[in-house]
């Protein structure tokens, strides 16, 4: 499988992550596709985005490196956009959803609870409604948080579940999943200088009644 970059240097990379292909270090992983593009040993992951998730990743190309990011994303100056296809219309054109999480891990699914217990956690996003039509909603959505399957918990929760997911949506549609890394904004682990690098979604159904 080809990789698609974005941004390449001796430090880091940023790529097109596909739908299906696992974030994490195990064989057809992003970091295992990626050394042999590049033909480099040392590739790390910085951050992870679901399997059915696809769009851009950032991916570090040495520990060092992988370190410095890390710390960013930990003292939030490390900035991910998502775009996602939801059903329905939101109430509101924009706003934050605030919730508390309970992982299921045998079911492998992220709930909204309304009670403090062992293992929940708060989950917070902003989101902007970016367009309508015919029964869907493209969102632009900013985490605060980083929670497991968090934008897709949220939205499905609130009886706006994302077009093609299959594991919140007791009715799925047609679709593949449509929940994209849109963008990464952050600093250059050696140089320091700002960086954003963006990706659109890519030219099909249902993106395309909106972009």
């Amino acid at each position: 499988m080809s990789v698609e970059f974005l941004y390449v240097d001796d430090h880091l990379c940023v790529a097109v992550k596909p739908a299906g292909v696992l974030s994490t270090d195990e064989p057809g992983g992003m970091p295992e596709l990626v050394r042999a593009a590049l033909h480099t040993d040392c590739i790390r992951t910085v951050h992870r985005l679901d399997r059915v998730v696809s769009g851009v990743m950032v991916l570090a190309r040495s520990a060092e490196v992988a370190s410095a990011l890390s710390a960013q994303i930990r003292d939030r100056r490390f900035d991910k956009t998502y775009l996602a296809v939801i059903h329905g219309v939101p109430p509101e054109p924009a706003g934050t959803l605030t919730d508390l999480l309970l992982r299921n891990k045998q079911e492998r699914k992220t709930y909204i609870v309304h009670h403090l217990e062992k293992g929940v956690q708060e989950a917070i996003l902003d989101y902007e409604t970016k367009g309508t039509a015919d029964g869907l909603s493209l969102v632009e959505i900013r985490l605060r948080t980083g929670r497991t399957h968090q934008i897709r918990a949220q939205f499905s929760g609130r009886g706006m579940p994302l077009a093609g997911d299959r594991k919140y949506w007791s009715e799925p549609d047609e679709f593949p999943m449509c929940l994209w890394s849109h963008s990464v904004s952050f600093f250059h682990p050696v140089t320091g200088a700002p960086m954003t690098v963006t990706a659109p979604p890519p030219s099909m159904d249902p993106w395309t009644r909106f972009l």
